[in-house]
């Protein structure tokens, strides 16, 4: 049975009750309280009774009036303030449309979020002028025109400027949404690709908890903020880490969630309460709440509620009806609010409609906001805090015009009416005729006028103007190829047979123990150490822990054992690529927002990157990430026991799509030890916007010394790697590959040497991603200086001029070799492995996919024989000889 719905027997002994708890509160203190009954719900439990216990709380506001802390500054300045903001942050909008329609843009979201941010920028968001080390704040990406409203009014932004809002192409624009990449010197972080915000938030927090522990950046009062909506927590990654933040003691977080109730279509929780959910599913993740659910002018409602029916007729609305009385009148709202119990209705039958309709949101209430922030900032428990702020999407706009209506998220204008009601709601100093000529002028008061000076005042007395991207840092002065971190790399194994894998982790230990750039590493690894050969960093450097280890690891009197440490350097993340690549970006973007770069390297199952979390790897381009990922057992037929799930054949495609990234499939160990060592010079040394995509492989063999003179061909693309001659050769092939299919098409040369009498040159190609993006560029030039002789492509300059056609076998879909065929010089075939992957032996995976040394043979030669230079008898002679059914069936269809 409900034990709210239960009758009270014995009222008398209730009330005593209730005096004793009061006056352990006032003589003792909530602490006091708090024990007390925790000790009674210990004696409950001893009798195998369950205490009541609830994740949810009234639909009211967790902070009782007399325990707000009071709103300093000037109240009617910043509504002067507010006002502006709100009316040019729709004037860029309207401006934009009229200029070209379909430019798009929101206006509901911000007015329902405006005083969320405005208390924030006047009372708490610190600015990091003095260091470059402020608050690190997550707008909430669809009230991008608020934030340039105010930093229109700020002078950091032009008329010219919003009158280009959504309009970048030709220069001096705006972007949609908050993109560091489109600009650079403002935007912090990009968050409208809904749900990664919250969960970058989160990560970036314990960075800042990591670096602090580690000693290596002081986090000091630092905060992270993240302004997210109602709607987007349905997003699995907005509130999957919410664990993880209370576990790791994150109190530097603050989430504040816009409740406005809808989402683009309607109701977020129409048939029920979205701030109820939140709110236990964030308790029970052990965060502190704060519910800012009515503003100041019901606290005299709820005093004179002496029965308790204000507080039961909210608590049994649902978000439906929530939303309908907002988009109503006052009559509505007298009626199907008030109107249920005849008491409520006494309650306010002396209260105007003008009176009812003033009766706000906590969400848009500058003092419950500052209160809520107060309480958040000043939190000591050692746990994040959320704030579930109740708004009104549209708030302002008018009814009928925006406010609370069905379609408001899709809203991008509104005519000279509506315009007339929201100038006048917001005393915004503008003609009737201004409006109905349809120019929408924009708003600034003149730069002595009071709310200016205030506003300006503020952001000095907070150390900055926000939002503010620090995007330089001091190079890093990155060792030479010869140094001894990469120099073994280049001498080959020997006899020995090791794995690009093993030779990356070699380079790490080398860069970890460096005295310069040691304590900038920070390797980040998906609960899979032991598979990559990483443990040796458990004992070397230990892996972080916010409280260090407080057990006896099984292992501990091993030499790798699991060792815990509250200044480990390894992130060891768990079952979770989305939160390694999550705390990855924090590491990556480290020289941007705590001015210190770090060198993030973050490994995983190739399999699990790119397809998994493409969405936050395209979130690091937009934020200039510097760092390296890996794909480890990379290729579709490497990682051969896993099958479909897991195998690889597409990564390097997914890379390519974003701009930013340079990718790599090398071979030999000499070859990764080239490209990191490249890649560090790059983004550290030389300042280059870019990040890494490696893939490297778990397979052991043999790795040769380096070619003299192959450096420039490693970074560029690909270089020849050696050549097999064959006496009285019968004609000559050109054989490219990558990655562990280099192998295959190296034993291919030996047996078309000594099978068929064909000599080859074999080509080790690193990257067709970087041969294909250099070619672009050549291309375009080549139309746009058409007066110039044109460069060549570097892999039309590798194979002009050499005899015979060309094959390229990859671990990876047909289309990642293919990409280069326009700007190859002669007949041009490609292997590959698409398909779905299947489960069986690195041989006989080759085989189904049709990419082992057996195929690239018989399609060498079969080249060789459209082109006139051999026998096509061989071709046949070749399938007979290596027994390839040709009926077998095709991989990519089975």
């Amino acid at each position: 049975m409900n034990l709210e719905a239960r009758e009270d027997l014995d009222p008398i002994e209730t009330q005593e009750w209730l005096d004793s708890l009061v006056s352990v509160m006032d003589r003792e203190g909530d602490d006091r309280a708090r024990y007390l009954l925790s000790r009674l719900a210990d004696r409950l439990r001893r009798d195998g009774m369950q205490p009541a216990f609830s994740l949810k709380t009234p639909h009211r506001n967790t902070i009782p009036t007399h325990r707000e802390a009071k709103m300093p500054g000037d109240m009617f300045l910043e509504r002067k303030l507010r006002s502006a903001m709100r009316w040019n942050s729709v004037a860029q909008v309207l401006r934009a449309n009229k200029k070209s329609k379909g430019v798009g843009g929101h206006l509901a979201s911000y007015q329902s979020s405006c005083t969320l941010y405005e208390v924030g920028f006047n009372h708490f968001f610190r600015g990091g002028d003095e260091d470059g080390k402020g608050d690190l704040i997550y707008f909430q990406g669809h009230i991008a025109p608020g934030i340039y409203a105010r930093s229109f009014l700020e002078g950091r932004l032009s008329e010219e400027q919003l009158d280009n809002f959504r309009q970048e192409a030709g220069g001096n624009g705006l972007s949609s949404y908050p993109h560091p990449y489109l600009m650079p010197d403002y935007w912090q972080f990009p968050t409208v690709s809904m749900g990664l915000g919250p969960l970058m938030a989160i990560y970036q927090a314990r960075m800042m908890k990591y670096l602090d522990a580690r000693g290596v950046e002081a986090a000091g009062d630092r905060k992270v903020w993240a302004f997210l909506g109602d709607g987007e927590c349905d997003e699995v990654e907005t509130l999957g880490a919410l664990g993880m933040a209370s576990r790791e003691g994150l109190d530097n977080l603050i989430f504040v969630i816009n409740c406005n109730l809808q989402r683009l279509d309607g109701p977020v929780r129409g048939n029920g309460r979205i701030m109820d959910e939140l709110e236990g599913i964030f308790r029970g993740a052990g965060w502190n709440v704060i519910k800012v659910v009515w503003g100041s002018l019901w606290d005299r409602l709820f005093e004179q509620d002496r029965k308790g029916l204000l507080q039961k007729r909210m608590d049994e609305m649902v978000d439906g009806e929530f939303q309908t009385i907002a988009a109503q009148d006052a009559g509505y709202m007298r009626e199907h609010f008030f109107g249920k119990y005849e008491e409520l209705a006494k309650m306010v039958e002396n209260l105007s409609d003008e009176d009812l309709m003033s009766l706000n949101r906590g969400g848009h209430d500058p003092q419950k906001v500052y209160a809520a922030y107060h309480e958040a900032v000043n939190n000591a428990n050692g746990l994040p805090t959320v704030i579930l702020a109740h708004t009104v999407k549209g708030y302002g706009m008018g009814k009928g015009h925006g406010e609370a209506d069905m379609e408001a998220h899709q809203i991008k204008t509104m005519n000279a009416d509506a315009l007339k009601v929201f100038r006048d709601r917001f005393a915004i100093p503008v003609s009737d005729e201004a409006l109905e000529s349809g120019d929408m002028p924009y708003y600034k008061p003149a730069d002595d006028a009071p709310e200016m000076r205030y506003m300006h005042e503020r952001r000095q007395a907070l150390k900055g103007y926000l939002p503010k991207r620090y995007g330089d840092f001091e190079a890093l002065e990155i060792p030479a190829l010869d140094d001894k971190i990469f120099a073994n790399q280049l001498k080959g194994s020997g006899d020995r047979t090791i794995s690009t894998t093993m030779s990356f982790v070699r380079v790490l230990n080398g860069l970890i123990k460096d005295k310069a750039l040691g304590h900038r590493v920070v390797p980040i690894i998906p609960d899979e150490a032991r598979t990559f050969g990483m443990e040796g960093l458990f004992r070397q450097v230990g892996i972080y822990s916010t409280h260090g280890q407080q057990y006896e690891p099984m292992d501990a009197g091993q030499i790798m054992y699991y060792r815990e440490d509250q200044k480990g350097q390894v992130l060891e993340e768990g079952i979770n690529e989305a939160g390694a690549m999550a705390s990855w970006i924090a590491a990556s973007t480290a020289y941007a927002n705590h001015n210190h770069a770090l060198i993030p390297f973050y490994i995983y199952y190739s399999m699990f990157g790119f397809q998994r979390i493409g969405d936050l790897a395209w979130a690091a381009g937009d934020m200039q990430a510097r760092g390296f990922m890996l794909g480890g057992t990379s290729g579709r037929t490497t990682l051969n026991g896993e099958g479909l799930q897991h195998q690889d054949g597409h990564s390097h495609i997914q890379a390519s799509t974003i701009p930013n990234c340079r990718s790599y499939d090398p071979t030999y160990a000499h070859e990764l030890a080239i490209i990191l060592r490249d890649g560090l010079k790059r983004m550290f040394q030389d300042k280059e916007s870019c990040f890494y995509y490696l893939t490297v492989m778990n397979e052991n063999y043999v790795h040769p010394e380096m070619p003299e003179g192959c450096e420039e061909g490693v970074i560029r693309g690909m270089y020849p790697l050696r050549s097999v001659e064959a006496d009285g050769a019968k004609a000559r092939v050109q054989l490219l590959g990558s990655g562990t299919i280099l192998r295959e098409v190296e034993a291919a040369a030996d047996l078309l040497r000594d099978d068929f009498g064909i000599a080859s040159d074999i080509w080790s190609v690193t990257s067709f991603n970087e041969l294909r993006r250099e070619a672009l560029e050549i291309e375009r030039q080549a139309f746009l200086n058409v007066d110039q002789t044109p460069a060549k492509p570097w892999v039309t300059q590798c194979l002009e001029g050499r005899e015979g056609p060309i094959i390229a076998s990859t671990d990876y879909m047909k289309l990642y070799a293919d990409q280069v065929r326009a700007w190859v010089p002669n007949d041009y075939h490609v292997l590959g492995t698409d398909g779905f992957g299947r489960s069986d032996s690195r041989a006989h995976l080759r085989h189904f996919f049709e990419v082992d040394r057996y195929f690239v043979t018989v399609v060498a030669l079969k080249a060789l024989a459209d082109q006139g230079a051999v026998d096509r008898a061989l071709v046949k002679q070749a399938l007979d000889k290596y027994g390839i059914d040709t009926s077998k069936p095709n991989p990519l269809t089975v």
